[in-house]
């Protein structure tokens, strides 16, 4: 079910957007050789606590049965595409890209509350790639091209428009652009769990043309870009995505409210 939701509801959710923006923010001036993904781990656990937030990664299980997500980042370097857990730590080295995935449940209330059920804070979600030290040509364009791949898809949220045309922008432009869209991983709705209604496909697909997008519904829009081709595969953790072929993948992600005039990026860091 697609939730909308109401303007104190998008007041918290605008709160925790600009706080988890400029942390991603933080975390991005760290990047660097020798860097390693268990510092940006410690970093983001800590400024998301210190904010009064919880790491929404952290603990998540997509199904009961799963194990809970063991780290607080997504850290993706060259070709893994998404999920890849921040520790044990990796040192990053000049020429690799990496892509860090970052989510929040804000406000936290950690206690029972009057011996009332525990009072739940609401999420947001983001991404960014970065270069480390100096890379490929090849790499830059990726990089370019994958954030205004979003930039693009953001600039077709507007009420009355179909989700459909969100996927069919962002795919043209990879498109034309030589690289492709992958295909197994989508967009999702956002707010009051970490993953919500509807999908939201980074592709022209069909079905999404019914759905039509209406002010207060709140999108987790994330293209993911691969160098070559589109097929991801499953990595020897369970949890890691990696592009089939061997090459550079990219993402980034911004959690987008639909407003009567059209959009509001509520996690900005620029």
């Amino acid at each position: 079910m697609i939730t909308i939701k109401k303007d104190n509801e998008i007041e918290l959710l605008r709160q925790g957007g600009k706080i988890l923006g400029q942390i991603l923010k933080q975390l991005m001036a760290e990047v660097r050789p020798g860097v390693s993904t268990g510092h940006l781990e410690q970093m983001a656990d800590f400024l998301i606590k210190k904010a009064g937030g919880r790491p929404s990664f952290k603990g998540f299980k997509s199904d009961k049965d799963d194990k809970p997500y063991p780290t607080v980042l997504c850290a993706c370097i060259n070709n893994e595409v998404v999920h890849a857990p921040s520790l044990p730590p990796k040192e990053l080295k000049s020429g690799d890209i990496i892509n860090i995935d970052i989510g929040m449940e804000f406000p936290f209330y950690p206690k029972v509350l009057s011996g009332k059920a525990v009072k739940k804070g609401y999420y947001t979600d983001m991404a960014a790639t970065i270069a480390v030290g100096k890379v490929s040509r090849e790499a830059q364009k990726l990089i370019r091209v994958a954030k205004q791949a979003l930039a693009l898809g953001i600039k077709e949220v507007r009420p009355g428009n179909s989700l459909n045309n969100i996927g069919k922008a962002i795919e043209r432009y990879v498109k034309a652009n030589n690289f492709s869209i992958v295909r197994d991983l989508v967009g999702h709705g956002v707010g009051y769990d970490l993953h919500e209604d509807p999908q939201i496909p980074n592709f022209d697909l069909d079905y999404n043309k019914k759905i039509i997008l209406k002010p207060g519904m709140v999108l987790a829009i994330e293209p993911m870009v691969n160098a070559g081709d589109w097929r991801v595969k499953e990595g020897e953790d369970g949890l890691t995505i990696l592009t089939a072929d061997g090459s550079l993948s990219a993402q980034f992600e911004h959690t987008v409210l639909v407003t009567e005039q059209g959009y509001e990026i509520l996690t900005k860091y620029e």
